[in-house]
């Protein structure tokens, strides 16, 4: 009986084997067929990037649809190198789906260029080709690539630094978090500390740190500075301002502490008609000045909106003249010495204070 029992066993595992392999045999087999192939631009082609221009489409690439033995979703991915490379370090330029066509704006051609090596202002030679794939697996390759030259722009100029800006009754722009708000100049020297000095009205004030964002944020007070780093935080105490007047107001966000001092030189400081930017950097260079725009709450707060400038050099001056200047020696904050302010080419938003000569230079606007 037990033999019996040992044959049927037997059977049935043999019979389950059977059924289990006729079922990997009827199971659908996926088979590359078609390799996809850029078909525009043409090898050959020359890009002169523009930095005025960087949201605008530089290049469209269009490829022949990969195939495969199924109908599946096929992803593309537009990839760059260096002329001559292997591609294991290629940029993506793209990536579809089941479209084959992509438009590349000049900033991202211009940044991949950066990326690969490539030398603002200097052309250099680029391959491209398309690869496709099914669900990451399944890849093909075009085994051809088109050549093109690019010429990139200054690339995106390292900005790893905060920003703080006045929000409260006692400042510009009262309690709204994104109206005109008066920005801390920021020490060139210490990343941590930031001052303002200049007026204040009777009331209230914290710093915020994005434009429209109640948290992060710093409040304090008895001289210790308290930090919101979420809305879901508690909300700080607000410093006070006791009379209209002017003061000198400094943290440091390391060590969390603040100092608030009434500044007597404010009330019979000069006021001057204009102040402007000048140097090498700017589009008039040496010779003229561009002109900044004065506070209405301020008088010694001046702005600058978004501006070009170039590799080069700056300093701030007073009606036009050289009786009256400010420099530094620091690129993107500073302020207090005759020096010529370092420049490197970008789009900035500048903040100057002429109490005490500080400013803020944002770039990439």
């Amino acid at each position: 009986m037990k033999n019996i029992y040992k044959i049927l066993i037997a059977f049935i595992g043999v019979l389950a084997v059977s059924c289990n392999a006729d079922a990997v045999d009827e199971r659908q087999v996926l088979d590359a067929v078609t390799v996809p192939e850029i078909t525009a631009p043409a090898t050959g082609k020359t890009y002169v990037l523009d930095v005025e221009k960087a949201q605008e489409e530089a290049a469209k690439f269009t490829w022949s649809a990969a195939a495969y033995s199924t109908d599946v979703v096929i992803k593309y991915t537009l990839l760059i190198d260096k002329k001559g490379g292997d591609f294991t370090a290629a940029k993506t330029l793209a990536t579809t789906t089941n479209i084959a066509e992509a438009s590349i704006l000049a900033k991202d051609l211009n940044q991949a260029a950066i990326d690969l090596g490539g030398k603002p202002e200097i052309a250099a030679m680029y391959d491209i080709k398309i690869a496709s794939n099914v669900s990451g697996g399944f890849v093909q390759t075009g085994k051809g690539l088109i050549t093109i030259t690019v010429t990139p722009y200054v690339g995106k100029v390292d900005y790893n630094f905060n920003d703080w800006y006045l929000v409260g009754d006692a400042t510009v722009s009262g309690w709204d978090n994104n109206k005109g708000n008066q920005i801390l100049f920021r020490s060139g020297t210490n990343a941590n500390e930031y001052v303002f000095t200049g007026f204040f009205k009777k009331g209230y004030f914290k710093a915020i740190k994005n434009l429209g964002n109640w948290a992060p944020m710093y409040g304090g007070s008895a001289g210790a500075l308290a930090y919101r780093g979420t809305d879901g935080d508690p909300d700080p105490a607000s410093i006070e301002i006791t009379a209209d007047g002017y003061y000198k107001f400094k943290m440091d966000v390391q060590k969390l502490t603040y100092t608030l001092e009434p500044y007597a030189a404010g009330a019979g400081a000069a006021i001057y008609s204009t102040v402007g930017i000048i140097g090498s950097s700017t589009a008039k260079g040496w010779d003229a000045s561009t002109a900044m725009v004065k506070s209405s709450f301020n008088a010694h707060i001046w702005t600058l909106g978004v501006t070009s400038l170039n590799d080069g050099e700056a300093k701030f001056r007073a009606n036009d003249a050289w009786d009256v200047s400010w420099g530094g020696k620091t690129a993107f904050s500073g302020g207090g010495t005759g020096d010529n302010i370092p420049v490197a080419k970008s789009k900035y938003l500048i903040y100057f204070n002429d109490l005490d000569g500080s400013y803020v230079m944002i770039p990439n606007q």
